[in-house]
């Protein structure tokens, strides 16, 4: 068993000891089980736990009763007594029977993974639909675990008309939840709609959308703020943004898009999560470009770009059109810069310098512009000239007095929206 002490002063609710398994299953699955127990520390420590010590147990596979097997147990109690901690964090996910098992030994609270990520994700939501997401994916998370969490189940509801004939507080719990998901997946449902019509009326409308995505504590929310001047919250803790934020963002050649902030990813992103944020996470698929943002600085820079790449190939955006940037230059060592591959679709950056901002909307602007057109439009139709004017960057403009000659650099998503009604009038390509 290897353990590691954490030198703590303060004092608070939670005092935690963190568990981790490490079996034949986990060493194949590619996953660095030590690389992910310094990452739970992070989540811990962010849900505002106190991390007094970690602990890691190696086994072929897990013990289906006790998980770590009841000697490595009575281990972990005896450390949790020792240090006075009241709360035992597993890195994988537990069973209910587990749960209840290691509760009657330990005598603590007992949480695992996923369940650490949806309480820091119960924190961030401020968004009506965000805490719709979150119970939902709590919800669906406790149902087929409910017989094991004895001490750990909080009443969802009950009282008085709450129970049946003979009906076992059990079946009542369970019953509750199952109509709380009925009402919840309602209630998103008609989020969904109005996030669909959304949409469509801003497909109609030509505006293009750019989504920044990235493993969680990349510096998104830094870039959305440093590039637009939106008032974002930005801290350095996972999950520091939940709910996605967009904002209006110009140009160099003084078109205005849309910048869209995306919730961070991270190994091992629990599935009733991603199922429930699916109507945000799908603001994606809408995005004309992706901004991929990577922390250039971590030791786990490939394995955090190929949890993103998986979960927007889950999402249906693995094949849209994108540019990684390396964020976080400043923090990164010489050797370790000229490991990275740079070119036009992938940037090393600082998202606090203002000169590698200005590369960026260059690069950002180049993706986005189509193809160079020039249409031949007869006088009278005002409204196509307009148009062309719209769809991109008039480079020249002749008159004569059967028309008017203009050669247009297209934006692309314009282009592809209403381009359709200049096509007759091309005259070159």
């Amino acid at each position: 068993m290897r353990t590691t002490t954490h030198d703590t002063q303060t004092t608070t609710l939670h005092r935690a000891v963190l568990v981790s398994l490490i079996t034949d299953e986990v060493k194949r699955s590619g996953i660095d089980p030590f690389y992910s127990l310094e990452e739970l520390v992070q989540l811990a420590e962010t849900a505002g736990v106190d991390v007094v010590t970690t602990m890691t147990q190696s086994k072929d596979t897990r013990d289906p009763k006790w998980f770590i097997g009841k000697g490595k147990v009575q281990e972990l109690r005896a450390v949790m007594d020792e240090l006075g901690a009241n709360t035992a964090i597993f890195d994988q996910d537990l069973s209910g029977a587990q749960v209840r098992n290691l509760e009657e030994i330990l005598d603590a609270k007992i949480i695992d993974r996923t369940q650490l990520i949806l309480d820091i994700f119960a924190q961030r939501a401020k968004t009506r639909e965000g805490i719709i997401q979150v119970e939902l994916a709590q919800l669906s998370y406790l149902l087929p675990r409910l017989s094991g969490h004895g001490k750990n189940l909080s009443r969802l509801g009950g009282g008085i008309g709450t129970r049946g004939p003979g009906e076992s507080k059990l079946e009542t719990d369970r019953r509750h939840i199952r109509n709380r998901i009925t009402d919840l997946k309602r209630q998103l449902k008609e989020v969904v709609r109005h996030r669909t019509l959304h949409r469509e009326r801003r497909k109609k409308s030509g505006v293009i959308q750019v989504a920044l995505v990235g493993y969680t504590n990349a510096g998104k929310s830094t870039l959305l703020r440093e590039l637009t001047a939106a008032d974002v919250y930005v801290e350095n803790q996972l999950f520091a943004t939940l709910d996605p934020t967009s904002r209006n963002w110009r140009l160099p050649n003084g078109k205005e898009i849309v910048l869209t902030d995306t919730v961070g990813f991270i190994q091992n992103l629990p599935h009733d999560l991603v199922a429930a944020f699916r109507a945000t996470l799908e603001e994606v698929n809408e995005a004309d470009l992706i901004l991929h943002i990577v922390d250039a600085s971590s030791e786990m820079r490939e394995d955090q770009m190929g949890v993103v790449n998986d979960i927007l190939q889950q999402l249906g955006a693995g094949s849209k059109q994108e540019i990684i940037l390396y964020n976080k230059r400043d923090l990164c060592s010489e050797e370790r810069l000229q490991l990275l591959h740079q070119d036009r679709t992938h940037m090393l950056i600082s998202a606090l310098d203002k000169k590698d901002l200005e590369r960026v909307a260059l690069a950002v602007q180049e993706q986005l512009v189509g193809k160079t057109v020039t249409y031949y439009i007869p006088p009278e139709r005002g409204d196509l000239i307009a148009l062309a004017y719209r769809l991109g960057e008039v480079l020249e403009q002749d008159h004569d007095e059967d028309g008017v000659r203009l050669r247009v650099r297209l934006d692309k998503a314009d282009a592809e929206v209403q381009g359709h009604k200049l096509a007759s009038y091309v005259i070159h390509r």
